[in-house]
């Protein structure tokens, strides 16, 4: 484990690198993170954004495709969180000099309807959401050249920048449903199936990892289950996320 003092300096580090809009070499240059060691960061990184005024409004998953976990040689999910600062209204303008390279992914959002014991064994996860909706996320990871590690990526609060959430709308089976993603020129499509095979388990993922990070997930708290694309350039113009028979989100980038 790395020192508490150690800890701040990395966690000040990545808040300068996000609120100058410069990047930052990747933490592993010079210091050897464990994954305790990275979510200590990430826990000094929103300390500093709270101290700020910020409020903590959801809970984000990385890493719930298959190929990504094997890209980066692991075998667990991810988890970050989310701010008011980073809340954009559906069809909303997002300032895209407000980042330093941000991409944009489609996803599913759930929301929290009660407060979740996490030490209750007996929890039932599912029950505790009560709506879904579409879901834009903007990542902006703070590493120069994107050159960064697992550990890096936790660190860095999973590259939490922003999202937008399209209108909510009762629970329903979405395993399988197509997704297309517009931002600007270009366009992605998938499947809610990439999150997981079925979007429902990243929120059994998320429960896992928040007894394991004492994570709390707190009534009318958002959970954007991961991404059904890969990730595109966020562009100026028109950003659309559409999931087949759940809707669309909008952002208008400037």
């Amino acid at each position: 484990m790395i020192s508490a003092e150690l800890t701040g300096v990395l966690a000040q580090r990545l808040d300068t690198a996000q609120t100058s809009r410069r990047d930052t070499p990747s933490l592993a240059d010079g210091h050897e993170l464990d994954i305790d060691d990275a979510y200590a960061v990430q826990a000094g990184l929103l300390a500093l954004r709270k101290a700020r005024g910020e409020r903590i409004v959801g809970v984000k998953l990385g890493f719930t495709s298959k190929a990504k976990m094997a890209q980066m040689g692991v075998c667990d999910v991810i988890v970050g969180r989310l701010t008011d600062a980073m809340r954009i209204a559906d069809g909303g303008e997002v300032e895209l000099s407000g980042f330093i390279h941000p991409k944009v992914e489609p996803e599913v959002a759930y929301r929290i309807c009660r407060d979740v014991d996490l030490d209750d064994p007996s929890v039932d996860i599912e029950s505790c959401v009560d709506a879904m909706a579409p879901a834009l996320e903007i990542i902006d990871s703070r590493y120069r050249d994107f050159r960064f590690t697992y550990t890096d990526v936790v660190a860095d609060n999973t590259s939490a920048a922003g999202f937008a959430i399209g209108p909510w709308r009762p629970v329903e089976d979405v395993c399988d449903r197509a997704v297309r993603l517009r931002a600007g020129a270009e366009e992605a499509v998938g499947s809610t199936a990439a999150i997981l095979g079925d979007p429902v388990r990243a929120l059994h993922a998320l429960l896992d990892m928040a007894r394991r990070r004492r994570i709390p997930l707190c009534a009318g708290q958002v959970v954007l289950a991961g991404a059904a694309t890969a990730a595109l350039p966020l562009a100026a113009g028109l950003t659309e996320c559409e999931v087949a028979g759940l809707g669309s989100v909008t952002v208008k980038g400037y």
